[in-house]
């Protein structure tokens, strides 16, 4: 008995932990995703369903760090003028929106 009450105390502690983790992008951003997908891809149930898991993908690839990064660049690129081509130029930026473009590829994948 008292192996199962340290077992069940150590899951306890150590699951909240790991979801953490694993779910470290705020809901408002995931929505955001969800609804800037389904615009792309219908308004139906079958598109959240699909948007959801593009996103809950995504984020088992980038933290959301290298997330913020990633949308900053592509963002910034987005613009005309002397600041984008700072952004386009770039090397290390060209890197971060690489890795975000291969999990969305990944996303795509396994969610479409």
């Amino acid at each position: 008995m008292k192996y199962l009450s340290l077992s069940a105390l150590f899951c306890a502690i150590a699951l909240p932990a790991a979801a953490q983790v694993v779910n470290d992008y705020p809901t408002a951003a995931r929505a955001e995703y969800v609804f800037a997908c389904m615009a792309t891809n219908g308004q139906t149930a079958e598109a959240l369903t699909r948007c959801s898991c593009s996103i809950d993908q995504i984020a088992g690839i980038l933290s959301w760090d290298d997330y913020v990064a990633a949308e900053t660049v592509l963002r910034m690129r987005q613009g005309g003028g002397e600041r984008a081509a700072l952004f386009r130029g770039n090397p290390t930026n060209t890197a971060i929106l690489a890795d975000l473009r291969r999990a969305q590829a990944e996303a795509e994948i396994l969610c479409f």
